[in-house]
């Protein structure tokens, strides 16, 4: 059979199973081919080929590889013998209990191959589809068969090796014909393996079941079996293995097939390998899973809360220089690569991103931060679990030896989301309280996705499970309740999450130590608050503040007073507010703002002059150069901000003041940048039905109409506009053409004959007979409708 078969067995599937092709292969109708002939072209292209390939498990591929592999069409009774053969209890290939369990697997195997339209013909002669075995090259982890191995020989090696192999050659005909039938033979090929040393048949048994070929420099390859030494130069004099290159030898496919004893794959199993590892309770591993998500929320969010007012810089390059990534680190506590990690998610949920040179938050976050933890959380896991970014090679260097930095552009990897979509997958798929080892996870998407390349695909995976639980998509290494909400992408994540978190408390307990011990998670506008005035000081089940002169002077740059502070503790706090926090509060607020600082280039403003004498006898301030402008102001060529600082460093309560003398407030979510949360992404799923069938119907249309479809003749239709819609809605139900008028961009009227599909947001899509293609018609340009025949 031909493409031209090949095209003909298409058009001869149901409608069905076109639909089915289409919703498997989506690849395969954008844009919608204007036929079946089409529709077959574009199947058999090797880039859809090869799509449809890495879509497939293994046992799957198996199928289609020992198909390709045989030399001619074959039935489902002969698949099955073969197929037999490489599962275990099964090597006489005679059926009964390994072909009882082989057959249903089988036969699924082969719908599934038939429904992707990889293979094709009947049941009794089923072929690959053309190009398959092009794409499948080299199938099995077989080498090149003796005519490509042997191909560039020259004719009197080949007449060496043939007189080698069959004594009573005697020249005449295709030379690599002849050396491929002989072997071919089962016989020939175990003489001939007989006659070599046991070092000899241990490097052959090595390439048996692949890699077929390898490296040797130092071997002779123009030998003939009397002369050969080695037992490379032994199997090459036998021609059991060729030479392909100046350095390289290869088995040729004919002797592997031999070798492997009628075998074309070493072991095979219709199912996928089972998931192992240690069974936890369930319930416990969803109590730590939720605590590990309720910390990630608070850790992303107090990253955002740092960056707000000391937001870093961003690279020349793009991304987060590596100190920046060590500080954010030690600030929140965390080891590196989880820092990386809380950075990278922030980003891709819309919560920080670039603005004026540095990272900030987005006015997204200001709309997070008020959510409940559990829609929090459900945002950072749908941003993590669809990015298309791999945080787990933050600190690595890439092909020319640069370090791969957070939030840089390189750290994009187009298969990760894919990946960490497949590892979610799995895990769901887990028994409850089971959990997996990362390498019956590896072992099971190695089964699934056999064409991946297994070291990147590795990784990724391996980086997928420390990162699930780290956020708390597992605990304890078993897939959470809400994990695997997440894995289904359902969106029921939050309401699953929402009763295993703790409960936020609006109180602290305050201690004559100048420390506030909080007894559980604060809720946002309290922990925003106690943030502000005092520092952690430790965490954990209860976080510890503690208050500090240099913590309430925060408090007071950002426009609180005194009373302010002291009320908000009154009213938070489950004991009396200690006297040594309240005489701080005082001390430190009567004297903040006694000195003020402007613009000269800067200048210091005080009502007390002695405050200034003493600032001016004060050595460190000689490097501020001041000068005395009156008894209560000082000037100096240090700008605001320096000077600021300075004073503080030197003991003092400075504030900063505008040029119209008021006092310059340092809010501590004042930076902001453009931006707003990610919206929710979903996994790639199958085209819609009515985008399906609209497709099939569009393809048997052309095919059966392949020249240019003309209208009716006379002026286009014109009719109301409910009339239009009714008569549209009502082919769209019976699936009958319609003749319309159009109105194109320049307001000229043209004809068309369409198959309407569906009408949404003020569009009909239909498939344009009159050009051949699906297209989107706006309603208000539709003029009026009109019947036609057939």
């Amino acid at each position: 059979m031909t493409g031209t078969d090949f095209g003909e067995w298409l058009r001869g599937r149901s409608d069905e199973r076109l639909r089915a092709l289409v919703a498997a292969r989506p690849e395969l109708v954008t844009p919608v081919p204007a036929h079946i002939d089409g529709l077959a072209a574009r199947a058999c292209s090797p880039s859809a080929i090869g799509r449809a390939l890495d879509r497939l498990d293994r046992f799957s591929l198996s199928v289609l590889e020992t198909l390709v592999l045989r030399p001619g069409p074959a039935d489902r009774e002969t698949l099955l013998a073969l197929l037999a053969r490489a599962v275990p209890g099964g090597s006489d290939g005679s059926g009964g209990s390994v072909g009882e369990a082989l057959g249903p697997a089988l036969d699924a195997a082969l719908d599934l191959l038939a429904t992707r339209a990889l293979i094709y013909g009947p049941e009794d002669a089923l072929r690959p589809a053309p190009g398959v075995a092009e794409a499948l090259d080299p199938p099995a982890a077989l080498g090149p068969p003796v005519a490509e191995v042997f191909r560039h020989h020259p004719p009197e090696r080949l007449d060496v090796l043939l007189r080698d192999i069959d004594p009573a050659y005697k020249g005449g005909g295709p030379a690599v014909a002849r050396l491929a039938a002989l072997l071919a033979d089962p016989a020939t090929v175990a003489r001939l393996v007989g006659e070599v040393s046991p070092q000899a048949r241990a490097a052959l048994d090595e390439l048996v079941w692949g890699p077929a070929s390898g490296r040797l420099p130092n071997a002779r390859r123009d030998v003939d079996a009397a002369s050969a030494q080695s037992p490379i130069e032994q199997l090459l004099a036998r021609g059991l293995l060729g030479a392909t290159g100046e350095e390289t030898v290869a088995l040729p496919r004919e002797v592997a097939l031999v070798l492997r004893d009628g075998r074309v794959h070493r072991d095979l199993s219709p199912g996928p390998p089972a998931l192992e590892g240690p069974v936890r309770d369930q319930d416990l591993a969803d109590r730590t899973a939720a605590g590990q998500a309720f910390a990630f929320v608070r850790t992303v969010e107090e990253l955002c809360e740092v960056w707000s007012v000391d937001p870093p810089g961003v690279l020349r390059a793009g991304g987060l220089a590596v100190r920046d990534l060590r500080r954010t680190a030690q600030l929140l506590d965390l080891p590196e690569w989880a820092a990386g990690l809380v950075v990278e998610v922030a980003h891709a949920a819309g919560l920080v991103a670039v603005g004026e040179g540095d990272w900030l938050p987005t006015g997204g976050y200001d709309g997070w931060r008020i959510k409940a933890t559990e829609d929090r959380w459900a945002v950072l896991a749908d941003a993590w679990a669809t990015m298309e970014r791999a945080p787990g090679l933050i600190g690595e260097r890439d092909d020319r030896d640069r370090p791969l930095n957070a939030l840089h552009p390189d750290l994009r990897r187009p298969g990760a989301a894919q990946m960490r979509a497949r590892t979610l997958a799995v895990l769901e798929s887990a028994p409850p309280g089971l959990a997996p080892t990362p390498e019956s996870v590896l072992a099971r998407l190695a089964w699934e996705q056999p064409r991946r390349r297994p070291a990147l695909r590795d990784r990724l995976v391996r980086f997928a499970l420390r990162e699930a639980e780290h956020i708390g998509v597992t605990g304890l290494g078993v897939p959470s309740s809400h994990g695997r909400s997440v894995a289904r992408g359902d969106g029921g994540a939050a309401g699953l999450l929402a009763p295993l978190l703790p409960q936020a408390v609006d109180h602290v307990l305050l201690q004559a130590d100048l420390t506030a011990v909080a007894p559980g998670p604060l809720t946002t506008d309290l922990g925003r608050r106690l943030a502000l005035m005092a520092d952690v000081e430790s965490k954990g089940g209860a976080t510890v503040y503690r208050f500090s002169e240099q913590s309430i002077r925060r408090a007071l740059d950002a426009g609180h007073s005194a009373g302010d502070l002291l009320a908000m503790l009154e009213r938070h706090s489950a004991t009396p507010v200690p006297q040594p926090l309240a005489y701080l509060v005082g001390d430190v607020a009567r004297r903040h703002g006694r000195i003020r600082v402007g613009v000269a280039s800067a200048y210091i403003r005080c009502d007390d002059p002695a405050l200034l004498d003493e600032v001016l006898a004060d050595k460190r301030a000689h490097l501020l150069r001041l000068r005395r402008l009156a008894p209560t102001v000082l000037a100096s060529k240090t700008s605001r901000a320096a000077l600021v600082d300075s004073l503080r460093a030197m003991g003092y309560a400075p504030v900063a003041e505008s040029l119209e003398g008021d006092v310059v407030v340092a809010r501590a979510d004042a930076r902001r940048t453009e931006g707003r949360l990610a919206a929710r992404v979903t996994a790639a799923a199958a085209p819609d039905p009515e985008t399906v069938t609209a497709a099939v119907r569009a393809m048997r249309a052309g095919d059966s109409r392949r020249r240019p479809v003309e209208a009716p003749g006379g002026e286009v239709p014109r009719s109301p506009a409910t009339a239009t819609i009714s008569a549209l809605q009502e082919a769209i139900r019976q699936g009958s053409r319609v003749w319309i008028g159009y109105l194109d961009s320049q307001g000229h009227a043209t004809s068309r004959i369409l198959e309407p599909a569906r009408m949404e947001g003020g569009y009909l899509t239909a498939y344009d007979e009159t050009r051949a293609t699906v297209h989107r018609f706006a309603l208000h340009r539709i003029t009026g409708i009109g019947e036609i025949g057939g």
